[in-house]
């Protein structure tokens, strides 16, 4: 019985192993980024539901202050749109904007037209530079906020006084009007506001319309409400009409025009910073992964190559490119190095047909020095590329053939 001996495998294919050594670390990476991602989804998912909405008891919500206005005879009716925001102002009247910022400034104009000489209250909560300007002409917001949140009224107006210390700390403002009421100031900028309408004209028992800037939402989520003065301050602020409306800004407001907004005002804020941090990131991940940062070293090899595995490697590549040309070409320059000393031609000129086929014709058999199998030596060594795989197969058996011919005594 005989046995064959099989021979190890030649294939440059990488292994499963040899990818997996590659890529862990990136793997690893992208499970990281995966896990902390969900579980920052996991302890927010609540944090913020309902978030200063008077029918939702959570944490952030505002429901306790809707309970005891209800008690104290003020009815609390939450609207998602413009159109019932601005109807709903009135003289008898207190209309809160929750998240000014999310109009549009379309809606922002809308809405201050709204409101203006209505004879009620404006409540608008924690608006930054743009939204405050618009709603609240005459009043700016200052870029830094607040250092601390709970702060003394510090000013006359009698609904500070009575509550006392709040946590209004948040975003500071400062106003052009004369008869604005500053208070619970924070190196010298207020954080709440109220700016009495110009004229009285439609007020109800002398009371006139006005307006209240408040710098932070605290004083009405439910688990800030019994801190302080928050209570006081926030029935106070919100209770001085017999009617409050509660305007929730939504996305599926339709009250702007389609094109107030486009893509870039759709996407979240600090969408720009977040895009310049990614690139940075991948130019440094590209900058990691650089292989030649300079000329190019060579190194012994640490182990033997087999020059079987060397020639079948590189046939692959050209098989993988479709290289035929320069196949055939890598063919007929090894042969023509070799046969140049053989009939004794220069190796400086092997690669010149007028110094090589002379020579070589001297020791080939046929006429006019053509081989028996009817192809010219010039054909072989200098002519066109094959046109298929298997023309080159062919052009190597009769270059290795042509040879053997040569070396033949």
């Amino acid at each position: 019985m005989t046995t064959e001996a099989t021979l190890p495998t030649t294939s440059v294919s990488p292994t499963a192993r040899q990818v997996w050594t590659r890529t862990r670390g990136i793997a690893l990476a992208l499970v990281v980024l995966l896990v902390g991602a969900v579980a920052i989804a996991v302890v927010r998912s609540d944090a913020r539901h309902g978030e200063l909405d008077p029918r939702s008891a959570d944490p952030y919500g505002s429901r306790a202050v809707a309970e005891l206005l209800a008690d104290r005879g003020v009815s609390t009716r939450v609207v998602t749109t413009l159109d019932e925001a601005g109807v709903a102002a009135g003289p008898d009247t207190t209309l809160l904007v929750a998240v000014p910022d999310l109009l549009t400034e379309h809606q922002q104009t809308r809405l201050r037209s709204a409101t203006e000489g209505s004879g009620g209250r404006t409540v608008l909560v924690a608006p930054g530079g743009p939204a405050v300007e618009r709603l609240a002409p005459g009043v700016t917001a200052d870029p830094a906020l607040s250092l601390d949140s709970t702060l003394a009224p510090d000013c006359d107006l009698p609904a500070a006084r009575r509550a006392g210390s709040a946590d209004t700390g948040g975003i500071r403002y400062s106003s052009a009007h004369i008869e604005a009421d500053a208070c619970y100031p924070s190196r010298r900028l207020a954080t709440l506001l109220r700016i009495p309408e110009a004229s009285a004209e439609g007020a109800q028992e002398g009371t006139p319309g006005d307006t209240v800037v408040l710098g932070a939402p605290d004083i009405l989520y439910n688990n800030h409400l019994d801190e302080h003065g928050n209570a006081s301050l926030a029935l106070q602020l919100l209770g001085s009409r017999d009617h409050l409306v509660w305007y929730l800004p939504s996305v599926s407001d339709t009250t702007a025009p389609d094109d107030e907004r486009g893509f870039f005002d759709l996407l979240p804020s600090g969408w720009l910073w977040g895009t310049l941090q990614l690139f940075v990131a991948a130019a440094l991940a590209a900058l990691w992964r650089a292989r030649r940062l300079g000329p190019l070293v060579p190194e012994k090899l640490p182990v033997a190559i087999r020059a079987s595995e060397t020639a079948e490697g590189r046939a692959r590549l050209y098989r993988k490119a479709d290289a035929r040309d320069r196949a055939a070409t890598a063919l007929r320059s090894a042969t023509r190095t070799r046969l140049a000393p053989l009939v004794g031609v220069p190796a400086t000129q092997a690669h010149t047909p007028e110094a090589l086929l002379p020579a070589l014709s001297a020791h080939l058999h046929g006429e006019h020095g053509e081989r028996h199998d009817g192809q010219s030596p010039h054909t072989l060594l200098f002519g066109p590329p094959p046109g298929d795989d298997a023309a080159l197969i062919a052009l190597a058996d009769q270059l290795d053939a042509l040879e053997r011919e040569v070396r033949r005594p």
